[in-house]
């Protein structure tokens, strides 16, 4: 049983040290109780209580604390992928709800399973999601100033190897903040998330950069060609080179590799194998 997770990138230039160790304490916490609640669940259900319990900090930009866009709304975007079935489903600029992750669990079990704006909204009302208001007052502060958030490019994510051998991904992100209104990034793509029987992967960092790169479903795919994890993940962050991309990437295998790399510093992560580890 291996637990990967993300908590989106941050500027050193502009962070100080009591955030970065802040960050570094909630994902230690969030990942161990993730894996505690591994040994009983499956993968599937742990990715998506791991990064709910992501979206609850306001540390990260998802869920509670994500970033404004430019008219003044939080829009959030979360996937799930089960590498078993190979189903794929998300929400893409959903509005006023406090789980995206957990919303996108339910559409597991429908036809459509990828939703967007009011449609996404609309489903979550009929299925028992209340109103929530996820705008922080700091969020609220930062955005009446217009200050400039090339600095926060983020997400969060969890990749899950449950006893049996199978693979989850989930990732959820809150934007990039002040963004055209609904911009879609890359999360609730399969490029920014992606799982099958061989590896999951779940990205953070700029949407765009993660989408031209198709960087989830390519490394995956790459996996799944018989590319060790790590081989897979590097060969696809040097083909971002040609653009520049800024991204970020944890995952899993099912033979148990796991791995993380990103483009550019620093980006924040933790894993639980037989220990913990907290690093970025």
């Amino acid at each position: 049983m291996k637990l990967i997770i993300h908590g989106g990138f941050f500027s050193e230039s502009s962070t100080n040290l009591e955030t970065k160790k802040a960050k570094q304490d909630a994902l230690a916490e969030i990942v161990t109780l993730g894996h505690q609640y591994l040994k009983n669940h499956t993968a599937l259900e742990t990715v998506v209580y791991t990064v709910a319990l992501l979206e609850d900090n306001e540390l990260f930009n998802a869920g509670i604390g994500s970033q404004i866009q430019s008219d003044g709304k939080v829009r959030l975007s979360a996937a799930l992928m089960d590498g078993k079935t190979e189903k794929f489903s998300g929400v893409i600029n959903v509005e006023d709800v406090r789980h995206p992750v957990e919303l996108s669990l339910k559409l597991m079990d429908y036809d459509d399973r990828v939703l967007s704006g009011a449609g996404a909204q609309n489903f979550a009302r009929k299925n028992g999601f209340d109103f929530f208001n996820p705008i922080t007052a700091q969020r609220q502060q930062e955005y009446q100033a217009k200050l400039n958030q090339q600095n926060n490019k983020g997400t969060v994510g969890c990749v899950a190897l449950d006893k049996d051998g199978n693979i989850a991904a989930a990732t959820s992100t809150g934007g990039k903040g002040f963004e055209i209104p609904c911009r879609v990034s890359d999360s609730a793509t399969v490029a920014g998330n992606y799982a099958n029987q061989f590896a999951g992967i779940s990205c953070t960092g700029v949407g765009e950069d993660i989408v031209s790169g198709a960087l989830a479903a390519k490394i995956v795919t790459r996996v799944t060609d018989g590319f060790s994890l790590k081989d897979a993940a590097d060969k696809s962050f040097k083909e971002l080179k040609a653009f520049d991309g800024f991204a970020g990437v944890v995952g899993i295998t099912a033979g148990g590799e796991i791995y993380h790399c990103d483009s550019h510093p620093y980006m924040v992560w933790a894993s639980f194998d037989v220990n913990l580890q907290v690093f970025s």
